[in-house]
């Protein structure tokens, strides 16, 4: 079976799921989010068994199946998977917030959409020409758009979708543009050819380092970093909460692989990897000093975690100006990749737990956690081993992700940015780990408060994340494998 099966194989799922919605008799939609838990999954286990040898000429001249791609398409449906998991916890929310006049809510289509976003980002992870990276990634963007205002009687929700639309266009202006003038400086569109091209030394340096500086700003809006992050926080949070998850890690796992696609043509020209690298580094240091600065004040927990989002960003872009060596055996690339993996797991394991409380209490301020470890030790203790491993706690797999990005500096002594990045890790550790006063020493404001029920769907999710977090903190070599394969 031949690898762009995959992708095929999840448009097919999408187009079943919606016919489903639309034809098949019955208010409760739930068993479309079922039946996309066992499309993703077979596609994902059949991600280990495809023909990874296409033909690369021709019309196949613009698709890639290398380790990179399968790692990040296996990301891209992990959490497609997990957000929908998470999904199915929130319908409550959403039957509130979609419901007709007089009628029940509608939110048959929020379990389809996501699948049309994994195709697009698994076409993303292969993309290896400009016109592909393109399409795939308005693929993406375009379906988040819907994604984001999906609450359509909520006016935050409807607030975020209108800031996600018009920034997103900017930043597609952007990406045009610089993808113009990168085509008017070679000739080209495909990245290998593109790469040979800048190298050649025939190139003029100052247009291909405008298009350089046009493709970095489009690619900030993507991934979350400086100078196009403002966005983030409102964004994530008004959209519904699965799909703040979604942005969180799926679509930076998208913008990061094709950020790394095209930094390595740029960062493989004698000519512009120095001008390349330190304007890399810039952004990295912004980012995180951004990132983890603004996230000390919150007091609400989507937000925080926006911010988080933003800081591990600068982490990410820190490893890929690092330089080719990378550490401990893994290139810029792979780390990046392992980073991301690890970033799914612990995020997407605060993410289920924010679910349930904001299912609950109706709010994702950080007092809505006031006295968790009454109300449910197990979620408590879930949020904890989250928060850990995003501040990067050792024996947690978030530890492991800074190691290698720090040890990357290292080995290129970029001495000042490693700097910046202790500085973030030191601030992380405060405001991340300020959600254990109030899960274990706050008082709920409203007194004693009932306890909290979980389906064992959610609870079997819960568990599958802690036990990955904590495993995979101890025994590296599965992650380290699978950005390897």
């Amino acid at each position: 079976m031949p690898v762009y099966s995959l992708e095929v194989a999840v448009v097919l799922l999408g187009l079943v799921l919606l016919m489903m919605e639309a034809f098949v008799a019955g208010k409760d939609k739930r068993f479309v989010a079922h039946t996309a838990l066992l499309g993703l999954g077979a596609v994902l286990v059949g991600s280990f068994f495809v023909d990874r040898t296409p033909d690369a000429s021709g019309f196949w001249s613009f698709y890639k199946a290398d380790g990179l791609a399968m790692t990040y398409k296996a990301i891209a449906l992990a959490c497609t998977m997990l957000v929908i998991v998470l999904g199915l916890d929130y319908i409550p929310v959403l039957e509130k917030f979609t419901a007709r006049v007089g009628g029940h809510g509608a939110w048959g289509e929020f379990f389809c959409l996501p699948v049309f976003i994994c195709a697009g980002m698994m076409w993303m992870a292969s993309a290896s020409d400009l016109t592909s990276i393109f399409v795939s990634l308005e693929l993406v963007t375009i379906a988040f758009y819907v994604m984001v205002t999906f609450m359509r009687r909520n006016v935050g929700s409807l607030e975020a979708g209108v800031k996600y639309l018009i920034l997103g266009a900017l930043s597609t202006g952007f990406l045009v543009y610089g993808f113009t003038w990168l085509f008017g400086v070679t000739g080209q569109t495909n990245l290998d050819v593109i790469a040979a091209k800048l190298n050649s030394g025939t190139v003029a340096t100052v247009p291909a380092m405008f298009s350089f500086a046009l493709i970095l700003v489009a690619l900030a809006f993507k991934i979350g970093a400086v100078p196009l992050q403002f966005w983030i926080p409102d964004v994530y949070q008004g959209a519904p909460t699965p799909i703040t998850a979604y942005l969180s890690v799926g679509s930076k796992a998208a913008g990061f692989i094709v950020t790394t696609r095209i930094l390595q043509v740029f960062l493989g020209s004698e000519a512009l990897v120095h001008n390349c690298t330190a304007i890399l580094l810039a952004v990295a240091c912004a980012t995180l000093l951004v990132g983890n600065l603004a996230a000390i004040p919150q007091t609400n927990f989507k937000r925080l975690l926006a911010y988080s989002s933003i800081s591990h960003a600068g982490f990410l872009v820190l490893a890929l100006a690092a330089g080719p060596a990378g550490a401990f055996g893994l290139a810029p690339g792979q780390i990046v990749a392992y980073y991301l993996a690890a970033y799914l797991i612990m995020t997407l394991l605060a993410f289920a737990v924010l679910v349930v409380i904001n299912r609950t209490s109706g709010s994702d301020d950080l007092n809505a956690f006031n006295g968790l470890h009454q109300r449910s030790p197990f979620l408590a203790f879930a949020l904890l081993v989250a928060v850990a491993s995003l501040a990067g706690v050792p024996l947690t797999v978030g530890f492991v992700g800074k190691l290698l990005v720090f040890a990357a500096a290292v080995k290129a002594s970029l001495w000042l940015p490693l700097g910046f990045a202790i500085i973030g890790a030191v601030a992380g550790f405060y405001y991340y780990l300020k959600v254990l006063r109030n899960m274990y020493w706050n008082a709920p404001a409203g007194g004693t408060l009932p306890a909290i029920t979980l389906s064992g769907l959610t609870k079997a999710t819960l568990l599958l994340l802690i036990a990955a977090t904590v495993v995979l903190g101890v025994w590296w070599a599965p992650l380290f494998q699978l950005v390897r394969r």
